[in-house]
């Protein structure tokens, strides 16, 4: 394998769903952390959480932190949102441009993902029942990934379509549907994978090929059934600790990796945590970086 581990801002529970008044963790504090963990990059998260132009590029050189890539949601299926939303894109490339001018060892994959719907957000693995996207909306959502896609390598990058829990290209079937559909390559994202009932060794085996980033993770499946048996959706899962630091939950991360021995690119370590606004903040980072800790060493058998 050869490819290289970047850490994510949300495992220090900072993303889009922060909640609003939670105190987060710096920047500068978030990177240390991954820095002395051993990564050698970071995703992006929110924009301009890491900074913009020179501010980013400082951030990154001070702490030998390369771009991993970014989350970009757009509401795909829904012609006059997403054109809506293409300021977003056009902000988010912007970054990945500022972060590019220092000459990275590996370009940042902008990372495109489907923003989905409130019944399917709410009932995560169960999207294709509750929120069916039809034929036409299907095609709308090819479509304008198509014009996304476009979009990133006029800028200077390979865009990555991650498929997500609670969007609409979740399932084992809809992502076959979209990569059919599709030249772009897929984030494989083994936790949201098994949040929509899938089998990793499945989807290694028929998407591997296909597959320009990874997003790895380690979940408790019992925490899984126990939140959705229960009516929880994503926020649930999310603040659930249903993502457990390797080692502690029930995917095979062994399996995973020997299964991509060819894959070429970043494996981002994603631990999503979504802490509350009470949350002690110091004590919190040390906790998240004894995590990140543990999720570099385990990887330390391929990287």
């Amino acid at each position: 394998m050869n490819a290289a581990v970047a850490g994510a801002p949300v495992s220090f529970g900072v993303f889009e769903l922060t909640p609003e008044g939670a105190q987060t963790v710096s920047p500068d504090a978030m990177c240390e952390a991954l820095q002395s963990a051993g990564y050698a990059g970071i995703d992006l998260g929110p924009a301009g959480f890491l900074g913009r132009g020179a501010e980013l590029r400082a951030r990154l050189a001070r702490f030998g932190l390369e771009l991993a890539g970014g989350w970009v949601q757009l509401p795909f299926s829904e012609d006059a949102a997403f054109e809506a939303s293409l300021a977003e894109l056009d902000d988010a490339l912007r970054l990945f441009a500022d972060a590019a001018e220092a000459g990275p060892s590996r370009l940042p994959l902008p990372t495109l993902a489907d923003s989905g719907s409130a019944a399917r957000s709410a009932s995560p693995g169960r999207g294709a029942a509750v929120d069916p996207l039809s034929t036409a909306a299907a095609d709308r959502l090819y479509r304008n990934v198509e014009r996304a896609a476009a979009a990133v390598r006029a800028a200077g990058f390979e865009p990555t379509f991650h498929h997500h829990a609670g969007t609409f290209v979740e399932s084992p079937d809809e992502i076959d549907g979209f990569l059919a559909h599709s030249d772009v390559g897929l984030t494989f994202d083994v936790g949201h994978l098994v949040l929509a009932g899938g089998s990793l060794a499945d989807g290694v085996r028929r998407w591997g090929d296909r597959i320009n980033h990874l997003h790895l993770k380690d979940v408790d499946t019992a925490r899984v059934h126990e939140i959705l048996a229960s009516g929880g959706g994503m926020s649930e899962v999310w603040s659930g600790g249903v993502f457990v630091a390797f080692g502690q939950g029930d995917v095979d991360i062994a399996g995973v990796m020997d299964g991509l021995s060819a894959f070429d690119g970043w494996v981002v370590v994603e631990q999503d945590v979504l802490n509350g606004p009470d949350v002690a903040i110091d004590q919190f980072l040390r906790e998240r970086a004894a995590d990140q800790r543990t999720n570099r060493d385990a990887l330390r058998a391929w990287l």
